[in-house]
């Protein structure tokens, strides 16, 4: 029995790399620093971290012992990481006082988000946010674009 929660956690880690693949495949594409590999290692963890939690959860609910295991903890654990991961590639410029990466921190900090989704089994909302995340970075990117490329 315990075989089975293995390998169903194996596969929603598989759906994790997949889905964190899509939004670092587009992050690769447009030749950004943070890419496929970075994107997919994020969500792997992530998943990794929340079928950890819920393996201890399972393990010792039975134990008369007390165990303290809160998934919320695991969850903003995670989320803290990686927005420190995030940070390390926001630049700012000085002399042309702008900032670069503040979507690529966005984009693997939101990919963090999709792989505890998919960790914990929700594979509808996490290919939802998936989607959702894609549209962003490439729909709103390409508008972004073409917007600022119009003379004022």
């Amino acid at each position: 029995m315990y075989m089975h929660a293995e390998v169903e956690a194996l596969l929603r880690i598989l759906a994790a790399l997949v889905l964190a693949g899509i939004l670092g495949g587009e992050r690769q594409m447009i030749g950004k620093s943070a890419g496929l590999r970075t994107h997919m290692l994020v969500g792997v963890g992530a998943a990794l971290a929340v079928n950890v939690c819920n393996g201890l959860i399972e393990r010792f609910a039975d134990s008369e012992d007390i165990l303290r295991v809160d998934p919320l903890r695991v969850i903003a654990a995670v989320l803290t990481g990686i927005g420190f991961l995030g940070a390390g590639t926001i630049i700012f410029r000085r002399g042309e006082d702008r900032i670069s990466g503040l979507t690529t921190a966005a984009s693997i900090w939101a990919t963090a988000a999709v792989g505890l989704a998919a960790g914990n089994g929700d594979y509808i909302l996490a290919t939802g946010a998936t989607v959702i995340v894609f549209t962003v970075l490439r729909v709103l990117g390409y508008i972004e674009r073409r917007w600022s490329r119009v003379p004022s």
